[in-house]
């Protein structure tokens, strides 16, 4: 992968990928490689509804874990 999507669901999936499987050991990894900022993902996908779980090293929906 050259660079990151713009969509943001194909992006969480992109980023939970390259995590999973491994690729990568930490956001801040990945977006030293692809020239980002963690903190502008996460504001990006916020917006669109997701949230980084430093545990599970994951995106997920912002009320995923809701009682």
């Amino acid at each position: 992968m050259d660079f990151l999507p713009n969509d943001p669901a194909i992006l969480v999936s992109s980023i939970n990928m390259l995590l999973r499987d491994e690729e990568f050991d930490s956001l801040e990894s990945l977006c030293y490689n692809f020239n980002t900022e963690p903190d502008a993902i996460k504001a990006r996908l916020l917006a669109s509804g997701f949230v980084y779980s430093d545990e599970q090293k994951q995106f997920r929906p912002e009320n995923y874990n809701a009682q």
